[in-house]
């Protein structure tokens, strides 16, 4: 099992998290926090490497093909942590999501059409939708109890009927919500009811915190499987975000036809290494992966504790992901003063939370998929910064 403990300096090997953090938000290398980039500070589990040791050692770096036993172990992973049953043919693979869903608005849009977003959401959905030409229709997510609810009434008063597709994040980036079933259900239908193409990221549906418990949107409504992509990666599970390899799985024949058609245009072809590194994963990972939860498990409760202990600042109950969303609006202080403290007297680069779209705009998002002994830094760090409020 890995030392999750271990530090690994990623200084100077091409890591954006690490290397491009200066440049990004002139937080200096030498003693800075990369807080930002969604990618952990860990190893994968020794299979993967071991995979690839073994394709070193082999030295020949051609074409990848056939994809049987890497689509193989992605039914297996599916089946076997998600009681989904899905078929090989289902899966299209993908340079990385964030292609996927670049994929999906080709696919199934139009120009000016309308992409609706649950926001604040991850910010490479908005992109996606905009550098393709369509339109952003934002519906804000509602804070209740602590956690987001997505407001399908409000929703539903401001639609204006050129809305194509409606694109969840499942569990929810950056607010760490696991959507529960009567939700996802209630969302099923409302796109059937609207005539909506629903693109569900499910990314981070291995890294839910009990008691929660993600279900797959392709199980919570089995009928909507004309109008469902699904959209699946090792890469946030086992840390390969570099292997850029994901898939959209797709049930129906027709619309897995025009999926098909649009990868097909770009050109798309697989990763060799991320492909192998995938199927190692899935079929070595689920001991590193228990592992991996009980460690984040226990950074978010000390992350929480700490930034929660200032004053007019609150993190939100993370049920799944490592990355932390916090809500700096209760100190009163404009978001470039919050931004100077945090890079400038902590020396953290964390996301800003404007760039999740409409509802982030006086958050933060932070990385805890790192040592703890950064984790333990980054409170002290932020409890200075703001020692004026204790």
């Amino acid at each position: 099992m890995i030392d999750f403990d271990e530090k690994i300096d990623r200084r100077n090997t091409h890591s954006v998290k690490w290397d491009v953090m200066e440049a990004v938000y002139g937080v200096p290398a030498e003693d800075g926090l990369a807080m930002w980039v969604a990618d952990m500070d860990f190893r994968p589990p020794q299979a993967v490497n071991d995979t690839l040791q073994a394709m070193i050692d082999h030295g020949v770096h051609g074409y990848y093909a056939p994809d049987t036993s890497y689509k193989n172990a992605v039914c297996g992973w599916m089946a076997r942590r998600h009681g989904w049953q899905i078929e090989p043919e289902w899966i299209l693979t993908t340079h990385g999501l964030v292609a996927a869903v670049a994929l999906a608005v080709q696919a199934y849009t139009e120009a000016d059409d309308g992409v609706i977003l649950f926001t604040p959401v991850y910010h490479a959905f908005a992109s996606m939708v905009r550098k393709n030409n369509r339109r952003v229709v934002e519906a804000e997510l509602v804070v209740e109890d602590g956690r987001y609810i997505m407001d399908m009434e409000a929703l539903e008063a401001s639609l204006d009927g050129t809305e194509k597709m409606l694109i969840l994040c499942s569990p929810h980036n950056p607010g760490g919500r696991v959507w529960q079933l009567e939700e996802l259900r209630a969302l099923a239908l409302f796109c059937q009811k609207h005539d909506l193409i629903l693109l569900s990221d499910e990314i981070h549906h291995d890294l839910v915190f009990a008691p929660h418990k993600h279900i797959m949107m392709a199980l919570a409504a089995p009928e909507i499987a004309d109008r469902l992509v699904t959209l699946v990666a090792a890469s946030k599970t086992f840390n390969l975000a570099g292997g850029m390899t994901g898939a959209a799985v797709i049930a129906d024949e027709a619309l897995r036809a025009r999926f098909e058609a649009a990868r097909q245009a770009a050109g798309a072809s697989p990763n060799r290494f991320g492909m192998m590194m995938t199927e190692a994963a899935y079929n070595h990972g689920d001991e590193w992966l228990e592992a991996l939860l009980a460690y984040l498990e226990e950074n978010r409760r000390i992350f929480d504790a700490g930034v929660n202990a200032i004053p007019g600042v609150r993190s939100m109950d993370l049920q799944s992901t490592y990355l932390a969303w916090v809500d700096f609006s209760g100190t009163g202080m404009e978001v470039d003063d919050i931004i100077a403290r945090v890079q400038g007297k902590a020396r953290i680069a964390a996301n800003y939370g404007e760039s999740f779209g409409t509802g982030g705009e006086k958050y933060l998002r932070f990385n805890l998929g790192c040592p703890r002994a950064m984790v333990e830094d980054a409170v002290e760090r932020l409890q200075l910064a703001f020692a004026d409020l204790q």
